[in-house]
């Protein structure tokens, strides 16, 4: 007998279409945030406190000012020690990124994914009637492709 098919056996379809999902199914929607008026070393703490490799930096009215990274803070630990400053006196306002790049929570995932390959960013916030309302990952959008096991990525 002669070999029928050399696709194999498909995946059953799931509901809705892979090309659906949004950036906002994936985003982390309860962030660590950061205060322009904290200190660095307090941020360096809660960074490493947590795991993560920055967060946005948001006001009162939670409301995107920019974004602190372990790469901003390894910036003033170099400093700090070059100039002999003391690193208790250096806030997040002065040392954070401010132009940020954010991202529309109705992107498709995929495209969000090309905008990281493009960027070089590790997060993009996102942010609705100026205030920030979540922040997805390249994590996240590893998360997502994983959802489509099997499936075509049309």
């Amino acid at each position: 007998m002669g070999i029928k098919s050399f696709t194999g056996r498909r995946a059953k379809p799931t509901k809705g279409n892979p090309t659906d999902i949004k950036v906002s199914d994936y985003m982390t929607k309860k962030l660590i945030t950061f205060r322009p008026d904290q200190s660095v070393l307090e941020v360096m703490n809660t960074l490493i406190k947590n795991k993560i490799s920055g967060g946005p930096v948001v006001n009162e009215n939670n409301e995107l000012m920019g974004i602190i990274s372990e790469g901003d803070c390894m910036k003033q630990i170099s400093e700090s020690r070059y100039y002999n400053m003391p690193m208790a006196d250096m806030i997040v306002e002065k040392h954070m990124a401010k132009e940020v790049e954010t991202i529309d929570g109705n992107m498709n995932v995929f495209d969000a994914a090309n905008k990281f390959v493009n960027s070089k960013r590790r997060r993009f916030p996102i942010v609705e009637n100026g205030k920030l309302v979540g922040q997805i990952s390249q994590k996240d959008v590893l998360k997502a492709a994983l959802t489509l096991n099997g499936q075509t990525w049309k």
